[in-house]
């Protein structure tokens, strides 16, 4: 067997609820009719966090989904911590995991990928820690505190030392920081301001802020990297006469291209996803989209563009060449949220949350001819989710 990773404890009681048997031939009202999955010719692995259930699952495909383990999480019985970012490190051997909640709030957890266990004591972070991505090396995580339930004000950027699971620096960035990717070469990190309308450049070398661009409709363009929400780059002001009046982007990911020179962001107010030149800082294109783009991915191969539809209830397909939409489909559930795109390019593995009492859904879809080829049911709240390894034979 070869194995491909994704990318080339203190006093603290873990509950392993075992392995849990999924069918994925089941479907729900509004998913549509499923396709049988041909033959992979590999299998695949992948990790979800229930954020109202405490759970981590961790998901097998070969051909149809099965939940291969379900491992509590958290450390307060009487609390809903809620798993909310998910990230592989790059050599395959660890998951890092964010917890929104708790008291005071939440912590990023290290386990050992495979057997599920927490190596090193949960640390805190700022206010609501939430996506979380890693240098290609490994050695450094950067978490976006969210902040969702506080006050309206500037939030930062988590860097954490891994090896030894400590906060070297808070690095503040805007008002409600969502989604956190990584440049290609790891020397740039990308996320956005859902409330200051912003794309923000973070140098992984110096740990500030390098460049900032509006995605703001109808003043798109660089801002001063300390101007913040204030003015746009060459002493503008960020109300400009090209403002929309009304409109939004609020925007919710930003996706770097697999070859570093284009950076895809999800306008979820707006429905469309905004093509950027990482080199110029300008905006190249507007992909227009389905109700409520939210978060992002790109196949490895840097043909497709995968988008989930938060308000939708679906997943869209996109030429990343052309710019054409080229399917969009009905997901197993509501509240779609996650996606990864496996190392081979040959599949996405979409979560949804659900609603209330509803249990959550992971599809995963053949990039072939977009067809849904397999889901299962997982806890409630189903949304960070990240791609761990496949298995040729």
């Amino acid at each position: 067997m070869f194995s491909i990773p994704r990318a080339g404890a203190a006093a603290l009681l873990l509950l392993s609820a075992g392995c849990v048997s999924g069918s994925g031939a089941g479907t729900a009202a509004g998913g549509g009719p499923m396709a049988r999955a041909a033959d992979p010719g590999a299998v695949y692995w992948l990790y979800v966090g229930a954020e109202s259930a405490d759970l981590i699952h961790r998901i097998r495909f070969d051909g149809s989904l099965t939940l291969e383990q379900t491992t509590m999480v958290g450390e307060i019985p009487t609390e809903t911590e809620g798993p909310h970012g998910l990230r592989i490190s790059p050599d395959g051997r660890h998951l890092y995991m964010t917890t929104g909640h708790g008291f005071p709030d939440g912590k990023l957890w290290k386990f050992e990928a495979g057997v599920d266990t927490v190596v090193a004591e949960p640390i805190l972070l700022g206010y609501f820690p939430a996506t979380i991505d890693l240098t290609p090396d490994g050695l450094y995580a950067f978490v976006v505190n969210f902040n969702l339930h506080g006050e309206h004000v500037p939030s930062t950027v988590s860097v954490v030392y891994t090896p030894d699971l400590v906060e070297v620096e808070q690095i503040e960035t805007c008002t409600m920081p969502h989604g956190a990717r990584m440049a290609p070469d790891g020397l740039f990190l990308y996320s956005n301001c859902m409330m200051d309308e912003q794309v923000v450049e973070i140098d992984t070398r110096t740990f500030q802020v390098a460049r900032r661009f509006s995605v703001a409709p109808g003043r798109e363009g660089p801002l001063d990297a300390e101007g913040g929400a204030g003015r746009m780059a060459g002493g503008m002001s960020g109300m400009g006469a090209g403002a929309v009046a009304g409109s939004q982007c609020s925007p919710t990911w930003v996706q770097p291209s697999p070859d570093g020179l284009s950076l895809y962001v999800a306008c979820n107010a707006g429905s469309r996803i905004l093509h950027l030149d990482r080199q110029s800082w300008e905006l190249i294109r507007v992909l227009q989209a389905g109700t409520g783009p939210y978060n992002l991915a790109i196949s490895p191969d840097g043909r497709l563009l995968v988008a989930t539809l938060k308000q939708g209830a679906g997943v869209e397909f996109f030429d990343l060449r052309t710019g054409e939409s080229l399917a969009r489909v009905p997901t197993t559930t509501t509240v779609t949220h996650g996606v990864e795109v496996s190392p081979d390019s040959r599949y996405a593995f979409v979560s949804s949350e659900g609603v209330g009492a509803e249990p959550g859904k992971v599809d995963v879809f053949d990039l072939s001819d977009f067809s849904r080829v397999g889901d299962v049911e997982v806890g409630q709240q189903a949304g960070g989710i990240a791609f761990w390894r496949m298995e040729l034979p």
